[in-house]
């Protein structure tokens, strides 16, 4: 039996679904997901393997304009990452958000002007739209911004379409070996899920106080046969963004630590004994050293 297997590139501005869809796609939560800009800041890899056919999904930050209050060094990063993941891709899927063009999607198109792959439009949340006659007529002047391999229409939350998307995914796979065994769905190790999992119930929350002067560092993470003992490190910039954090009697901390942790027991099949700590570490988000320190590294 002939086998297929190649890397498929997710990408698109901030929040459009990326996330979701992928997610949706693997039928099982790799990447973090919020209604807050960019809350991916990893490439971050899932794979899916159907009898002779193998699809390695990269999901990607959201590629953005870096204006005076996204200019920092973790900006510049995603921005990378989002760019790097196009190299060497055998299919693109840019998503986009219903009939919504914007000038980030511009610079996504653009990005795409020199990548060879075949690129997929895949337009997100359709099933949010009031109009529903609107579609066709936009999705006809879209298909002239440039030559798409397919266009599909799709709602990455409920799963409408998403199907018809992976057929026109594997027709565009090239014949290879299988990269990775079947049970396999991720790259990523147990411990980057633990600090992201932390990140996002922090996003989630906080999104608007601390949408970039926040990461989440593990500084333990053990097995013993019974419980995983997990400790995270929530960095931010300023002692106020701390307070904010901890809460009134630090129960938005806890709420935090809690609906973490049983995500992480759900996500690891197993008890988690997770404790949390917040440190104030200025500037961090500007400074590559500190960024690579962190695992901000494409590398």
């Amino acid at each position: 039996m002939t086998q297929h297997c190649g890397f498929v590139a997710i990408v698109g501005r901030p929040n459009v679904g990326k996330s979701t869809l992928m997610n949706r796609i693997l039928g099982q939560k790799i990447s973090i997901t919020s209604r807050r800009p960019q809350t991916t800041r990893h490439q971050v890899m899932g794979i899916k393997t159907e009898e002779d056919t193998q699809f390695i999904y990269v999901d990607t930050p959201g590629m953005h304009i870096q204006t005076r209050d996204r200019n920092k060094a973790i900006n510049r990063f995603m921005n990378q990452a989002a760019t790097h993941a196009l190299r060497d891709i055998d299919c693109v899927i840019f998503i986009v958000d219903r009939t919504k063009w914007t000038e980030e999607d511009d610079v996504v198109l653009e990005k795409l002007s020199n990548v060879p792959a075949p690129v997929i439009l895949a337009v997100n949340k359709v099933d949010w739209l009031e109009d529903k006659s609107s579609l066709l007529p936009w999705l006809d002047s879209v298909s002239k911004k440039r030559e798409f391999a397919a266009i599909v229409p799709l709602s990455a939350k409920n799963g409408t379409n998403v199907p018809e998307l992976e057929a026109e995914v594997a027709q565009r796979l090239p014949e290879s070996v299988h990269y990775f065994s079947e049970e396999q769905v991720t790259n990523k190790s147990q411990r980057f899920l633990a600090a992201e999992l932390v990140r996002e119930k922090v996003m989630r929350q906080l999104g608007d106080e601390l949408p970039y002067q926040m990461t989440v560092e593990i500084e333990e993470f053990k097995d013993d046969g019974k419980t995983l003992h997990i400790s995270a490190l929530i960095l931010v910039e300023r002692s106020g963004q701390k307070k904010i954090l901890i809460g009134d009697q630090g129960e938005r901390i806890k709420n935090i630590g809690r609906e973490a942790r049983l995500e992480m027991e759900r996500a690891f099949d197993a008890k988690v004994m997770l404790n949390l700590w917040v440190k104030v570490k200025r500037g961090w988000s500007d400074d590559d050293r500190a960024l690579k320190s962190l695992g901000y590294d494409l590398d």
